[in-house]
């Protein structure tokens, strides 16, 4: 990875044909009271799959082989910016299989959307996107 990139990762947690959605706090200075999937950096020295776990843990409360299922291969990845940094997403998808979510302080608010819905609600385009094409339906 090129210098001076941030290499950060993202779940799509579904359940039923929809997904995981969190509202950004007001205090964030990235993006306040946008709605995103739980993501977050790869810190020095870590592995981006042990990455979105210690996140998903951070953020919600879940856990990887409790209350959701983390698939081990990326399904997406895409490069964007993050406050005017250049950014690689990478995106993995997780069944939940159940469990409270417990919201950190990242966070005011979660819903489950389904891919439309989530549309409506993000601007984040090509999240959006990847929303669209891997979560599953509810008649898969």
């Amino acid at each position: 990875m090129a210098e001076g990139h941030i290499v950060a990762v993202a779940a799509l947690i579904y359940q039923q044909g929809r997904v995981l959605a969190m509202r950004r706090s007001p205090q964030r200075d990235a993006g306040p009271g946008l709605w995103e999937t739980l993501s977050g950096r790869v810190l020095p020295g870590e592995e981006p799959l042990d990455a979105l776990r210690r996140e998903i843990l951070e953020e919600a409360g879940l856990q990887d082989g409790v209350h959701l299922r983390l698939e081990p291969r990326p399904v997406e990845a895409y490069s964007t910016t993050r406050t005017g940094e250049p950014m690689v997403l990478i995106i993995y998808r997780a069944e939940y299989l159940g469990g409270e979510v417990r919201r950190s302080d990242e966070h005011d608010a979660h819903a489950w959307l389904t891919p439309e819905e989530f549309a409506a609600y993000s601007s984040l385009h090509k999240l959006v996107k990847a929303v669209r094409g891997w979560v599953p339906s509810e008649k898969w």
